[in-house]
């Protein structure tokens, strides 16, 4: 028999000997570059049983997607074996992601009697190092990093032992036998101390690290997948200290914090909440904020939510005792760089950040950030950065999409690599904007195509052709002689949250919400508050939000205050007299006037983003913006009471029609808004009318679709859903209204999940007989 899925690197074979052997059965099992291969004799009712255990007792990381059996009567087996790998050609399986620590490691990781207490780098068939690791398949030890870590006398026998639950666990290792820590201090650029790298073993260099973080230093550290900047989460000092050097004036750190008692004392959190920390992926999660938490309040500053997560690796368990208090730890690099990977890398890159750097000679082979997750609704999860712990997991759809690389977009970028029925939406990438990270794209690129043995048949990008993503789909494509499918952004994210819900083509059209920062428009405009009646294989614009101008374009994003200004003047036709425009000089007040007078560097946008933006600034909470969405999630973060859609509470809005489009006009929205403030009214106020106005446009435009088009389903994407606020009154809107509502659930609503919509629509439109081009 065979089978596929994730049966490598998860105790698989150790599972299916020990079974064979539980029932006397008789044969061999054996990995391959397809999955697991099986070998069973015996009488029938045993091997009945064996086969339908496979599936009901599986290991907890495993998962069989398939299973093919075939009957002999060939019996020349003598006891149960475990059979070297074979390599098939062309062939393939699933990888497992890196999981955390399980508790059975944990135990012996601090039981002063185990041969591994306090070893760093202990692990088992049911956690520790796996995607981070493997440089090909089949899984065995010489295909990963561990290939130069040669088991001791101890380690062996327990790799052999078919009890052991290290039976076949390729990454096994001991104080003996494997890696070990290494430190670094001194480094600092600046400081005119040379770097020292010392000879201490394990347990000093643990101290010394709990020494730098206790008196509010920086510290470097080699994680599963790259290097994460830690700092006491509690010392404002250090904090502050960190941002400086990293240049993150402002974008939330994320806290690690070492226990689910810990977390509590910090944030509220249900139980959802709880099931994520706890879960073998450990990723990030978006918490609300006790106001009694002693973190400091640069960790998230103008935020009502904190990114926490657990302990997953050993050396974080270790470390955390060693500080004894929660820790920021955030990606290792510099704003907008990808994560260091190895240790040359991380201490020429970040020795203008650390004070010492916590190494080890373990390798990396994929950089792998940590995930981020959040719960805005009951039983509705989901992720906001998918990496660590869920990549390289596929998502399994229920139709072939063939094989095609979806290079993504420019912020937060991911690339999908599909094959059979398989998606594989790599791990976030990040901001396409450098050639460092242009470079890390390729190299994963590279990683996930020989893993998976996939040669792309079919590319598509981005409409936007300036794009770092989208010039290397079209090299690419040229240079192959594939096809190229350069697809509208707001359509990638509609058929994005199609495809994270399997949604059938042949249910054909849903009306799409897409509402999101920014997208290049067919029309050469920037759009980002879209209303879609889309397929996969097209779409058309039914409506769109009011076009507001972006005096200075990405300035106007940057200080947000300038946006609400021109806003003021092209819907108002008056500057009001509020405490935010006096902020700004005369001087920066006629440049803005003229730029819109004369039309000079002045971009028009149909963006949601853009409005909470404008928003954010007129109700005097965010003014300047360092990161992309700062505004938006202060305004979100101030919100008072917004649970209704009531008419005498939203703020009024009109639509009209404008040849084939509706658009949602939002003169009176703002006039009576700033009337509201005029009188003296409290940002959170201002900000919950807000929110619940949005809700109900979104509500309103889709019943008026209903109207023309029959359709009674609505796909919301795009990063403003993001905004639990938004999304939860959205729902609860058209729920109450009839709709069946599809939202995003294993891929991001943000650009992070765009790559699985664009590998969607290019796959329709090759089986629909199209050869690429710009798909409208």
């Amino acid at each position: 028999m065979e089978l596929g899925g994730v049966v490598q690197g998860v105790g698989f074979r150790p599972f299916v000997y020990n079974l064979a052997r539980e029932r006397g059965l008789r044969g061999w099992v054996r990995n391959t570059s397809a999955g697991v291969e099986i070998e069973v004799a015996g009488p029938p009712d045993g091997v009945e049983s064996f086969v339908s255990d496979l599936c009901m007792r599986a290991p907890p990381l495993a998962r069989i997607d398939w299973i093919r059996v075939e009957q002999s009567l060939l019996d020349s087996h003598e006891g149960f074996r475990i059979l070297e790998s074979r390599d098939r050609l062309e062939a393939y399986q699933l990888l497992a992601p890196d999981h955390a620590t399980c508790k059975d490691c944990l135990a012996e990781l601090f039981d002063p009697r185990d041969r591994r207490h306090r070893y760093p780098f202990i692990n088992c068939t049911n956690c520790g190092p796996r995607f981070t690791i493997i440089e090909d398949i089949p899984y065995d030890r010489p295909r990963t990093t561990m290939r130069d870590f040669r088991m001791c006398e101890a380690c062996q026998a327990e790799y052999d032992d078919p009890t052991d639950r290290r039976f076949h666990a390729q990454p096994n290792a001991c104080p003996v036998c494997g890696p070990h820590l290494e430190w670094v201090e001194g480094a600092r650029q600046g400081t005119g101390v040379s770097p020292s790298q010392s000879l201490m073993g394990d347990s000093e260099i643990l101290a010394a690290a709990g020494r730098v973080l206790r008196s509010g230093g920086i510290l470097a550290v080699k994680g599963l997948g790259g290097f994460q900047l830690a700092c006491d989460a509690t010392d404002p000092g250090a904090v502050s200290t960190l941002r400086r050097r990293k240049r993150r004036p402002h974008k939330p750190l994320a806290v690690m914090m070492g226990s689910m008692e810990e977390i509590r004392r910090h944030c509220r959190v249900n139980p959802e909440e709880e099931q994520l920390l706890l879960s073998t992926s450990a990723p990030i999660v978006l918490l609300e904020r006790r106001p009694e938490s002693n973190l400091a309040t640069g960790v998230a500053p103008g935020q009502a939510w904190l990114g926490v997560m657990l302990p997953y690796t050993p050396l974080h368990h270790l470390l955390m005792r060693e500080a004894g208090r929660p820790l920021v730890m955030t990606s290792g690099n510099l704003s907008e760089e990808p994560i260091a990977r190895d240790n040359e890398e991380a201490l020429r890159r970040l020795s203008s950040i650390a004070d010492a750097f916590l190494l080890h000679n373990r390798g990396i082979y994929a950089r792998y950030d940590d995930s981020v997750w959040f719960v805005p609704l009951p039983g509705k999860p989901q992720p906001v950065r998918r990496a660590r712990g869920y990549a390289p997991y596929p998502i399994r759809l229920s139709r072939s999409l063939g094989k095609v690389l979806a290079c993504g977009a420019e912020l937060k970028n991911t690339f999908c690599l599909t094959r059979d029925t398989y998606a594989f939406v790599s791990q976030h990438i990040g901001d396409m904007e450098n050639l460092e990270t242009l470079e890390h794209f390729e190299q994963s690129l590279k990683i996930y195509e020989h893993l998976f043995r996939c040669t792309p048949e079919a590319v598509a990008c981005d409409l936007h052709p300036d794009f770092l993503s989208s010039r290397y789909a079209r090299e690419r494509a040229e240079k192959e002689n594939l096809p190229l499918f350069q697809i509208q952004h707001h359509h990638a994210h509609i058929a994005s949250c199609l495809a994270d819900n399997d949604w059938p083509p042949e249910r054909g059209e849903v009306l799409g919400v897409s509402l999101d920062g920014t997208g290049y428009g067919l029309d050469g405009t920037i759009w980002g508050g879209e209303f879609l009646v889309a397929g996969y294989d097209g779409f058309r614009r039914w409506g769109h939000l009011q076009y507001l101008p972006l005096p200075g374009g990405e300035a106007a994003i940057r200080k947000p205050v300038r946006l609400a200004l021109a806003c003021c003047q092209t819907l108002l036709g008056r500057v009001p007299d509020l405490a935010p425009f006096r902020t700004l000089s005369e001087e920066e007040r006629r440049t803005v006037s003229r730029m819109l007078a004369r039309g000079f560097n002045t971009p028009w946008t149909s963006s949601c983003g853009r409005l909470f933006d404008a928003v954010s600034a007129l109700a005097g909470v965010c003014l300047e913006a360092s990161f992309e969405g700062q505004a938006a999630m202060e305004l979100e973060s101030v919100a008072g009471r917004c649970e209704d859609l009531d008419p005498e509470w939203v703020y009024p809005f009109s639509v009209d029609r404008l040849g084939e489009c509706r658009v949602l006009r939002l003169e009176e929205l703002f006039k009576t808004l700033v009337q509201d403030l005029e009188r003296g009214e409290e940002a959170d106020r201002v900000s919950g009318r807000f929110h619940a106005t949005v809700a109900s446009m979104v509500a309103a435009m889709c019943e008026r679709m209903r109207e023309e088009t029959g359709l009674a389903t609505v796909a919301l994407s795009g990063g403003c859903f993001q905004n639990r606020i938004l999304l939860r009154l959205v729902v609860k809107g058209l729920a109450a209204a009839g709709f069946e509502v599809l939202l995003h659930r294993q891929v991001p609503c943000n650009d992070g999940g765009l790559s699985l919509g664009q590998a969607a629509i290019a796959a329709a439109l090759r089986d629909r007989g199209e050869g690429g081009g710009s798909c409208v």
